[in-house]
């Protein structure tokens, strides 16, 4: 496995490495909204979408139970809604950080969202009670990915579908380009605009620190999902892993 969780500069225990990562998100909450939308390009409306519509069949079942961890600031959460049924069960809206939490309570309130503050690693959920669990480019920040999915796959229910959407690193022509990009483009742009240099730095490290696909599925197979899978967008800019759980 290349990695065992996310690891921010100066982090040397999976207590501090979250510590350092909500600090971070919570450091660029007010920018983050406008930073995601200029670096991808708007690309990212469309990724969120694409992963909505790949569990419609579920989110169109009224009591269906939807969990949409690390949410940050709701993009992904609002995703899902536009496929819930008025009156629908609310979807779950969880992250650990403060300050992206309360930007993306402020999105989805009153449109069928509860926010709750909650660290993916210790969710404050039934065993076996959800239907759905997603998350959006908040996987790659955990200080342990195995925890991450024993935890998730604790919450759902058997047969419950896991969506997990999140960078990956493009190989070819695209992927020297891409990483030209991220590496240097990116983190100056980012740290310009939002006025903190370390999330913008951390990123282009936390993706090439993440497992690449083959890994990732292996890791979901052997904590208990099955027909686990990676659908990449964007020449594989990202991608979205998914797996039923068992």
């Amino acid at each position: 496995m290349s990695a065992s969780g996310a690891q921010p500069a100066g982090a040397t225990t999976e207590q501090s490495a979250a510590a350092a990562v909500r600090e971070m998100f919570d450091a660029i909450a007010p920018k983050y909204d406008l930073l995601n939308h200029v670096l991808s390009m708007n690309i990212d409306r469309l990724w969120w979408w694409r992963t909505a519509r790949r569990f419609r069949q579920t989110l169109a079942n009224p009591d269906a139970a939807v969990l949409d961890i690390c949410c940050g600031t709701g993009d992904m959460t609002l995703a899902l809604l536009k496929r819930r049924p008025e009156g629908g069960r609310p979807v779950i809206a969880a992250d650990f950080a403060h300050q992206m939490l309360v930007r993306g309570a402020k999105k989805f309130s009153g449109r069928g969202a509860v926010a709750v503050e909650a660290d993916a690693l210790h969710l404050p959920l039934r065993d076996r009670s959800l239907d759905l669990v997603t998350s959006a480019f908040g996987f790659r920040n955990l200080a342990n990915y195995r925890a991450g999915l024993e935890e998730f796959r604790r919450v759902m229910k058997p047969g419950a579908e896991l969506g997990i959407l999140d960078f990956s690193e493009p190989e070819g022509a695209v992927g020297r380009l891409y990483a030209f990009y991220f590496r240097r483009v990116l983190p100056a742009i980012g740290s310009r605009i939002s006025g903190v240099a370390g999330p913008y730095a951390y990123l282009p490290s936390s993706v090439e620190r993440f497992p690449p696909p083959a890994e990732m599925l292996a890791l979901m197979r052997s904590v208990g999902f099955r027909d686990v899978s990676w659908t990449p967008y964007s020449f594989g800019i990202a991608g979205l892993y998914r797996g039923i759980a068992t």
